[in-house]
């Protein structure tokens, strides 16, 4: 049997640089990926952080419920809720269905599916599409 793979750390100002990315928030994100077992910090002078269970074991659908627990949209997602048509609206069943949908989506996939390959980060020939989101021009399977 081969010895296991040697973690490979990144620190936060590395990962904060190549991903443009807040090192303040990074390091809130880090640290709550750490509590929860997702990540592994070592301290010290050749420390950083890693992966602490394999890609294919990080569902992201538990992920974003350990991460996002409340995904409050309206007012009356979170608490002290003061909105006045509370208890006849319908909006939030609507939303709740809808994060359901979403974060069973999410469940599907693991960090593996995600992952690219070194070849991945050699910069394309000809331009970058700008927008990859959602298109909401789409209404019932037609444009």
């Amino acid at each position: 049997m081969p010895p296991p793979k040697a973690s490979v750390f990144i620190t936060i100002e590395e990962t904060a640089k190549a991903y443009n990315v807040s090192r303040a928030h990074l390091m809130k994100v880090v640290n709550i990926l750490t509590r929860l077992g997702y990540l592994k910090g070592v301290r010290g002078r050749s420390g950083g952080f890693t992966l602490a269970k394999p890609p294919g074991a990080i569902h992201l659908g538990a992920v974003i419920r350990a991460t996002e627990p409340d995904f409050a949209l309206v007012e009356c997602f979170a608490a002290g809720n003061r909105c006045v048509i509370t208890k006849r609206c319908r909006l939030p069943e609507v939303l709740n269905e809808a994060l359901n949908n979403f974060v069973r989506t999410l469940d599907r996939y693991t960090l593996a599916d995600l992952m690219l390959e070194r070849r991945d980060f050699i910069p394309p020939k000809g331009p970058i599409e700008e927008k990859r989101g959602p298109d909401f021009s789409v209404t019932d399977g037609k444009k």
